[in-house]
């Protein structure tokens, strides 16, 4: 038998902020499939969805996000009814802000 140190690893570094939302959309899966979702965690780079229906990793999806319409995004995680997107193209600046000073939670 042998002992060992270590060390807890750091937090993963994010590119840019989070905040929470409470937003319902749709999202279509592979032009074929639409199911409604609700939007919990937003940054400029992606997002956190709550659905009512399992999403698979690496599958292409478009969100209707209110006053952007239709965003590409990619699902990069899912575990049952959550899963973790990761947008096509970041979300501006100004998008971000103007979606979370409409659905975003504070506390």
């Amino acid at each position: 038998m042998f002992a060992a140190e270590y060390a807890p690893a750091a937090r993963p570094f994010r590119r840019s902020k989070r905040a929470r939302l409470e937003l319902e959309t749709p999202a279509e899966q592979s032009g074929m499939a639409r199911t409604l979702c609700k939007v919990v965690d937003l940054s400029e780079h992606g997002c956190r969805l709550l659905t009512f229906s399992s999403m698979d990793r690496n599958q292409p999806i478009w969100l209707n996000l209110p006053g952007l319409g239709m965003i590409a995004a990619m699902v990069v995680w899912a575990d049952d009814l959550v899963a973790g997107c990761v947008f096509a193209s970041p979300l501006s600046a100004d998008a971000f802000n103007a979606l979370v000073s409409r659905h975003g939670l504070i506390h």
